[in-house]
């Protein structure tokens, strides 16, 4: 084939003037196929469209679909420090502050004043279980009060240094949030325990706890979600450590006892625990 004779196919297959074909097809053919194309991806999209509304529809804002894997509640602790070490010395402030700062900064949302403005007073030692409405949903829910005052000796209010100027530092234990937990069976109250890891039990001391022994009232449980009660007052726990053996390394574990909690996994250092290291340096 000549190549002039190319070159003309190549411009007949892109416009054909005599049959008025514009890469082989019509205009009618190619609005018939736009056509169909058009139709065929609307329909796909509004498919796709429905399919997501009907499973968000199954979905509740306040409350996980699936819980299975949380049957055992993470812990943490506040200050957090590096890789959960609490190191300082005592005569040096600039060791210490930010552990402070870091506890103003967790305990202002408990200040008594706010508690009282934004939160409820229970009543103690029963769950505060809030039932629906006959035909829509109690929104926002309310929260029971916990006021910074309750931590004593950790609160900051008495002592503005929480015992780290002295060498018996305070730290603060809680237990993170699940929808819907029911930590105690039978009016049973969950608590939270400290004591040493390994073989530093004749290291740690006396420890004093705020709320006394420990204690995770029921009043502030269920929780039921960050949008239904946006003013939820977690319960902590405060741990002051008063005599702790100084310029040694101690490894401290707390723990959360209650009798419908299942034990931690060893595979999560989290659940249902938390480790972390301490260290008091003094001259004295």
């Amino acid at each position: 084939m000549a190549k002039g004779d190319a070159k003309k196919e190549w411009k007949e297959f892109l416009w054909n003037p005599r049959t008025r074909e514009f890469l082989g097809r019509t205009a009618s053919s190619w609005g018939l196929i736009l056509l169909f194309y058009l139709a065929f991806y609307v329909f796909l999209g509004g498919l796709f469209a429905f399919t997501m509304y009907a499973m968000m529809m199954t979905l509740d804002d306040d409350t996980p679909t699936y819980q299975d894997r949380l049957s055992t509640p993470g812990m943490m602790i506040r200050p957090k420090g590096d890789e959960l070490e609490i190191m300082y010395k005592v005569e040096n402030t600039e060791t210490w502050d930010t552990y402070v700062q870091a506890l103003d900064g967790f305990l202002s949302s408990y200040n008594d004043s706010e508690q009282i403005k934004k939160n409820y007073e229970c009543t103690a030692d029963k769950y505060y279980i809030q039932t629906e409405g006959s035909s829509a949903k109690q929104y926002p829910k309310r929260s029971c009060q916990f006021k910074r005052s309750v931590l004593g000796d950790c609160s900051g209010i008495g002592d503005r240094f929480y015992g780290y100027n002295v060498g018996q530092p305070c730290i603060i234990v809680k237990l993170n949030r699940v929808v819907g937990l029911l930590p105690g069976k039978d009016g049973q109250t969950p608590f939270i325990s400290c004591g040493p890891k390994g073989d530093d039990g004749d290291k740690i001391g006396e420890l004093a706890y705020f709320p006394p022994n420990g204690t995770l009232n029921l009043m502030y449980f269920p929780y039921y979600g960050k949008k239904a009660q946006v003013n939820y007052a977690q319960p902590v726990v405060a741990v002051k450590f008063l005599n702790i053996t100084n310029n040694v390394d101690v490894s401290v574990e707390c723990k959360i006892v209650a009798n419908n909690i299942p034990a931690g996994s060893e595979r999560d250092k989290f659940c249902g625990k938390v480790s972390f290291k301490l260290r008091v340096d003094s001259r004295n």
